[in-house]
């Protein structure tokens, strides 16, 4: 199908790595917003992860992913569950998501790339570098967020402006570039908000 006149070509590897750079913007809000009583409280069944562990073992896959996917790249140091503190954790976090951003620009933009594969565990059968590769990525990440966001409600520390983590626009603007078309466009027809007063 030809793409319509005015509308700009899609830069599909880029969008990706945004996407990517934007879903690592909502790792780093939640830990901004979460209360830091939450940090190592226990779950009220006493069974399963902190919070702390959760963030620690999204930032030791990624180190996993890096080392058995792309051994090239810098590793970063893994985090220590029992002893990593929110800041540290951001930092680390930070620092993974840029080299696994290395590691996904390799595989979806390099002709001659040295990440042949993807390999998300030991035991794992490598997949090719691709899209199943990136979209695999951001689940687990998203995964963890949603153990996160509930945990800290059932402790009584519920995310304070949670919805930001929705506000994509915004988090994209954060990151250094913007989700809006550049062009022209009309909303369809039925998406506008309705106004109150009008019922």
């Amino acid at each position: 199908m030809p793409r319509p006149s005015g509308v700009p070509a899609l830069d599909f590897p880029q969008e990706l790595l945004q996407a990517y750079a934007l879903n690592d913007r909502m790792n780093q809000l939640l830990l901004e917003l979460l209360d830091s009583r939450a940090w190592r409280a226990k779950s009220p069944s006493h069974k399963g992860r902190t919070i702390a562990d959760i963030f620690a073992h999204v930032h030791n896959i990624r180190c996993k992913w890096l080392r058995l996917s792309a051994p090239h790249l810098r590793l970063p140091a893994r985090l220590d569950r029992n002893r990593c503190t929110q800041k540290q954790t951001r930092a680390a976090l930070a620092e993974s998501a840029g080299c696994c951003s290395e590691m996904l620009a390799e595989a979806l933009c390099a002709p001659n790339s040295r990440v042949q594969s993807f390999v998300r565990d030991g035991w794992a059968r490598p997949w090719p570098p691709g899209v199943a590769m990136f979209a695999y990525m951001i689940t687990h990440d998203a995964h963890h967020r949603g153990q996160a966001c509930m945990l800290a409600h059932q402790l009584g520390f519920p995310l304070k402006a949670g919805y930001k983590l929705w506000v994509w626009e915004k988090l994209a603007k954060e990151c250094g570039f913007q989700l809006l078309a550049s062009h022209k466009t009309k909303r369809p027809a039925g998406t506008g908000r309705l106004n109150p007063r009008s019922k």
